[in-house]
Parts: C-alpha cells; structure tokens; sequence
C-alpha cells in the first residue's frame, strides 16, 4: 500500500504542476513551488521529466526579484492535436486544434438526407483528412471528440436522436477501432455548454444555460463549474418541456414541445409555402432589408424562444444564457424580442441578474467542447499515467 500511494502521490503532484503551468505560463519554477505548496526539489524533478517528454518547455529569463533571472516555462501547445466532430441534423463541422483549443483546420460538410452508412463515410473521410494534414507532434492525435443531436448515455451509447432518421450506436467504437485513439461520445448541447465554459465569454461563470437552436432545441447546463448530465446522462431535454399542453405530437412522443414552436423548422414552418427552402443567410439577408414578412416571422420566433426561457431562467438559478442560432447572432431583432418577452414575464430580480448572451464561438461551440473534453482526458492524472511509470527509489518520474 504504501508503493501505490507514493506513486499516486507523484502522479497527483506532477498533474498539479502541469495544471498551474497550463493557467499561468509563463511561470517560473519558484513560483510553481509557492503556488502549489511543493518543495523546490519535487517541483524541480516533475518539471524536469516534463521537459523531457515536451509536455513543457523553457522560454527566456523572466523579471528577477532579487538574485538571478528565472527561467520561465510554457506549456507544449503543440505536443499533440484533437478533433471535434459536431453531427448536425444537415451538416458535420469538424476541427483539427492544438492541446490548448486553437482551431488549425476546419471543414463543414453537407449532410442532407444522409443514411447512416453515408455519414460514416463522410465522418471517416473528415477525420482522415485532418490526420493527413496534422503537423508534426511528440504525441500526434491524442483523441477524437464527437457530438450528435440526441441522447447520449453514460457509457456514450447514441440512445436517441428525434430529428435524425438514423443511428450508429457503436460509433465510438468503430471510430476508436479505424484511428486507434481515444473516442468521447457527447450530446451536441452539453458539448456547446463546454466549449462556451472553457473557451466562450463565461469561462468566469460558474453557473450558465446553453441552448442551441437548430432543427430542434437542445440545452446543456453547467452547474458550479461542472457539466451536468444526470443520472443517466439525459439533463437538459429543455426542448421537449411542453408549453402547450393540447398542442401537436412531437417525435420524441411528448404534445406541444418548445421545440415545435421555437426551432429554426418551426420558424420555416411559419413562412410562405414558396419560402419553406428558404436558407439561413437569406432569411438575415431579408431582415436586414427591413421585409416586414420577415421581421414579423423573426419577431413570432423570439417570442416562442422567450417563452421557453422563462421557464428555464424559473428552474435554474444562471449567472447567463447562451444563444447558439445563426440568425440571432446575425439579426438583433430576435434577441431584442427574447429579452423583452422575458422581462415581462419573470420577476425583475432573476431578469436584471442573468445575462441572455449570443454564441461568441457560433458554430464551433459545440465541436470546441468536444475537443475540450478529449484535451481534458489526456491531461488528467489517468491519462499521464499511461506515459509514466515511478522509480520509487528517485523523486523523478520516468517515462517508458
């Protein structure tokens, strides 16, 4: 018991250090000791073996305080790569990032009345391509992260998707065994909650809603700083909580979902028989014409989303709410008609305390959380723990 617990306790002190590496770099040894508590001599060993496996490495000499210049040290953004896959109703945006989420390549593809074999193939031909172009690295890809506009269990099984025809259930498996690398299933909300948690304007909140506003409507809650998913990993179904308890019948078996009234296919159900077809861009291109038909349809569509959200901002007590929808991050008509049908409705102390923000990451929301979470897993304790066995007779780590 003892050998497990000081290789546990060496495992735990170096993740530590490269924690504080990853929050404050550039940052000097002595400051890692005084940050974290270690002595100089445990923060000098577990620096160094991360140095030597370029998790790290060493930049110029910082300011002194008094006695030589200390040498600063910078996390290896560039140690290895991930890929976020978002599977839209229509469409599959990927991206290719470094290990701090900074988007190298992306690609976004058209998945219009695709089978499930078709999407494979897509998905597969996406992912090939960003490997062929990824640079050079230590540790090369180090994980896929993929999200789908459905359920997702706790084990990362596609249980449900209501706007889809499809479903690959063993998708994480077929994609693991095609690219040999670590593959992270997620619900396409809860990836977007992430990715604007990690990366969007609230990385300071504790406590947001993320709703995205498709085909459907999907929501993803972060609850003191950490995705909530539920017991079985089904949280945040805000789009089928009903608001019209006689109205018509959803896919998901439900009367009279918010999603039936407040999605983007309830917004084209709105218009003219000749515009149902009509495109996202052209919709804001005529808004921003001031077409009246238009500006009507775009104002019913923020009154829907408003009702909605008022019971949302009722449950859950948010520092903020994130918008993802092209059209109200292009038009304000939309979330100008959202912030006034919630004032009018919720008590003015929860109105005048919660933020109602648009996407700052748009379409990418939801990928970036996916490749938040494959970053995230390759860091962690566990993961590191893969690359580093323990000389219990050294201070220093030593890798295979």
């Amino acid at each position: 018991m003892q050998i497990a617990d000081q290789a546990l306790v060496k495992k735990m002190n170096q993740k530590l250090i490269l924690d504080e590496i990853l929050k404050n770099s550039p940052i000097s040894r002595a400051t890692l000791s005084e940050i974290t508590g270690l002595n100089k001599s445990t923060v000098s060993s577990q620096v160094n073996t991360l140095l030597e496996k370029d998790f790290i490495f060493e930049i110029g000499a910082g300011q002194s305080r008094g006695g030589r210049r200390p040498v600063m040290l910078v996390f290896n953004k560039n140690a290895g790569y991930s890929i976020g896959i978002d599977i839209g109703v229509d469409y599959l945006n990927g991206i290719l990032t470094d290990l701090e989420g900074n988007i190298i390549l992306e690609k976004t593809s058209d998945l219009s009345s695709s089978s499930a074999s078709e999407v494979k193939e897509i998905l597969f031909a996406l992912i090939h391509g960003f490997v062929t172009h990824m640079p050079e690295s230590p540790y090369g890809l180090v994980g896929i992260g993929i999200c789908v506009p459905g359920l997702v269990d706790r084990h990362q099984q596609i249980i449900f998707m209501p706007n889809l025809n499809w479903n690959i259930k063993d998708l994480q498996f077929l994609i693991e065994s095609e690219f040999n690398v670590p593959v992270f299933v997620e619900n396409e909300a809860n990836a977007g909650a992430y990715g604007e948690k990690v990366f969007g304007m609230t990385k300071n909140y504790e406590n947001i809603v993320y709703i995205s506003i498709n085909v459907g409507i999907g929501t993803g809650l972060v609850i003191n700083n950490e995705l909530y998913k539920g017991v079985q990993g089904f949280s945040g179904e805000m789009g089928h909580m009903t608001i019209d308890f006689n109205g018509p019948k959803c896919s998901c078996g439900n009367r009279g979902c918010w999603e039936l009234y407040a999605s983007e296919k309830a917004l084209l159900a709105s218009l003219s028989k000749e515009e149902k077809n009509i495109s996202r861009k052209e919709i804001v291109e005529r808004a921003n014409k001031n077409d009246v038909e238009m500006l009507n349809a775009l104002q019913n569509f923020g009154f829907y989303i408003g009702i909605g959200l008022t019971n949302i901002l009722n449950t859950f007590d948010v520092e903020a709410v994130i918008l993802r929808n092209h059209i109200i991050e292009s038009h304000p008509i939309v979330l100008n008609t959202i912030k006034n049908e919630v004032s009018s409705r919720v008590h003015s102390h929860l109105d005048n305390k919660c933020e109602l923000l648009p996407s700052s990451l748009g379409k990418n929301a939801p990928a970036l959380g996916a490749v938040s979470i494959v970053i995230d897993s390759f860091l962690s304790v566990t993961r590191l723990a893969n690359y580093i066995t323990f000389d219990l007779n050294n201070e220093a780590a030593i890798f295979d």
